[in-house]
């Protein structure tokens, strides 16, 4: 039986080139992967297709929370705050480990954009329409109290604080979870796969000319629906390949950075999310050692793939923080890592980058194609399943076909999943004293199973068997086996940046790691000397540029 693993790429490739599919998704982000899962669980054949990497783009490079969309009650856009809260409670049953609570600190500041009424009240809407239930609902605490939580913030401005619950993430791992559990429900994804050209029969689009770059061939892939889930890429393809696209309707890219620093040069205690004298709101959150901040918004006009961190976006949030907690002196060199991302959002005359709704959006083509954009990575279930409603009441027209109704709800995102994050924590427990006897430490513990899940006993299995004396290239190469045998890991980019998270969170460990990784892709892939060095070129460039800013 094939797993989700590229060592059966030529047998996926087989069935996308000799069958025929209910649905192509183009695009293998979380929007994507959602409508994949969805479909595939209410009964379509379902293909996914995905250029590069899956999560390569947007969907690795959010703010990694699942959250509410406070920010969005100052836009009154009471819709959006309601089903991506209630959102949140889904999602961290169907992954506890995945969607993990965090307490968040919103600090009042003398003159600052929320006073002490105006967050008591919009707290308490935030609870009201995101449903927050128990110890989650907010809180308003004095300076004293703020100050016991985080000692960090200015005292002499300092007001007060809400204190109120987010859940944070890892976006690509929810990203191939989601992909994991759609091949559960039988549906096909492939990553480095690039559509060339749609193809049409009688001007309806049914299907896509595709190029595997792992293995070199083009080939037609045949669907009776294709939906277009390419993030900042919608436009690119609905130009480029459906000339009856409707050209009203387009996208608006904004960019948003984020920088990571050693947690001792930050040393906040948890979350915080505090305003800027422009008026926005940044989130400073520590993880695993580190502490990351974030984001900015700004519009973006330029190609998709060449988005990155300028100069001047670093020293707007290097400035925020230090404007903030007036201990801190953080500087650009104090940086170990950062990622810039790209926010598909629907345009509209006249809006500013942090005007722009965040709702998701629709567009049919009168050439059968249809295309998804705008939205947030805590909807994507709800995305996933407006798109695939339009595709069930054309399937029902076109042949009298009729699809269960949606799955994804009670649908967990893990095979062997916890019931709950009481289960999560006390495995953590459970998983300690084994690690313990190879010196492998509880914060490392932890971090796996905060990655993988119960998944975190089959790199067990393998770090058991590795011959390999330092721990931490042992681990490191057991978690890379166990992505290689079943998370369609393809070059050593898709471990280190997407699946393991590594080239933000863990660069210190990439400088020991980097020649083992490459030496068992090498033998996995079979690579030449050339490939060789180009991967080993790659690698050290991208880890280069997110410390590097121009």
């Amino acid at each position: 039986m094939p797993v989700f693993s590229n060592k059966y790429r030529r047998e996926f490739q087989e069935k996308l080139k000799n069958e025929s599919y209910d649905l192509l998704v183009i695009g293998g982000g979380i929007t994507g992967a959602g409508i994949a899962l969805d479909a595939a669980s209410r009964g379509l054949k379902v293909a996914l297709v995905e250029q590069n990497d899956f999560s390569s783009g947007t969907s690795s490079k959010s703010t990694k929370l699942i959250h509410g969309g406070l920010r969005y009650l100052k836009q009154f856009d009471l819709f959006l705050v309601h089903e991506v809260g209630s959102e949140r409670a889904i999602l961290h049953e169907l992954a506890p480990h995945l969607v993990v609570p965090d307490k968040m600190i919103l600090p009042i500041i003398e003159n600052g954009t929320y006073g002490s009424w105006l967050t008591s009240i919009g707290l308490k809407i935030y609870d009201l329409l995101a449903n927050v239930e128990g110890d989650d609902k907010r809180k308003m605490l004095n300076k004293e109290t703020t100050l016991e939580l985080e000692p960090l913030l200015p005292q002499e401005i300092l007001e007060g604080a809400g204190y109120y619950a987010e859940y944070r993430t890892d976006d690509a791992r929810l990203t191939i979870e989601v992909l994991k559990t759609a091949f559960r429900e039988e549906a096909v994804a492939l990553n480095y796969t690039e559509v060339k050209s749609l193809i049409y029969h009688h001007n309806q689009v049914k299907g896509a000319m595709v190029y595997d770059k792992m293995l070199g061939e083009e080939y037609p892939l045949k669907a009776s629906y294709v939906v277009n889930a390419t993030g900042p890429w919608v436009d690119d393809l609905r130009e480029s390949m459906d000339p009856q696209a409707n050209r009203s309707k387009r996208l608006q890219l904004t960019k948003g950075v984020h920088l990571v620093f050693p947690h001792k040069k930050l040393p906040v205690k948890q979350s915080i999310y505090f305003d800027v004298s422009d008026g926005r709101m940044i989130f400073a959150i520590p993880r695993h050692g580190v502490t990351y901040v974030g984001t900015t918004d700004t519009k973006f006009e330029k190609e998709p793939e060449t988005v990155q961190v300028k100069k001047e976006d670093a020293v707007y949030l290097v400035e925020a923080v230090n404007n903030m907690f007036p201990e801190i002196e953080l500087k650009l060199e104090d940086v170990i890592s950062s990622w810039a991302g790209l926010r598909p959002l629907i345009w509209k005359e006249g809006k500013s980058a942090g005007e722009l709704s965040r709702k998701d959006e629709i567009f049919e083509s009168d050439s059968g194609l249809i295309s998804i954009a705008g939205g947030k990575l805590t909807g994507y279930r709800k995305m996933a399943e407006r798109v695939v409603d339009v595709v069930s009441k054309r399937a029902q027209n076109d042949y009298n076909v009729n699809l269960r109704s949606v799955q994804t709800e009670n649908l967990k995102l893990t095979e062997n999943s916890f019931a709950d994050y009481t289960e999560v924590t006390a495995y953590v427990k459970d998983m300690l004293p084994l690690w313990k006897n190879y010196d492998v430490s509880k914060k490392t513990v932890k971090s796996l199973v905060h990655r993988y899940g119960k998944q975190t006993e089959l790199i067990f299995e393998l770090f058991k068997k590795s011959d390999e004396k330092d721990p931490l290239i042992r681990l490191g190469i057991a978690e890379l086996q166990f992505c290689l045998e079943h998370e369609m890991v393809a070059k050593p980019l898709d471990f280190l940046e997407r699946r393991s998270g590594k080239l933000y969170f863990d660069p210190i460990d990439i400088e020991f790691l980097l020649i083992p990784v490459l030496k068992l892709f090498s033998e996995t892939f079979d690579w030449d000397d050339n490939t060789y060095q180009e991967e080993k070129e790659l690698l050290e460039n991208t880890i280069k540029a997110s410390k590097t800013f121009t």
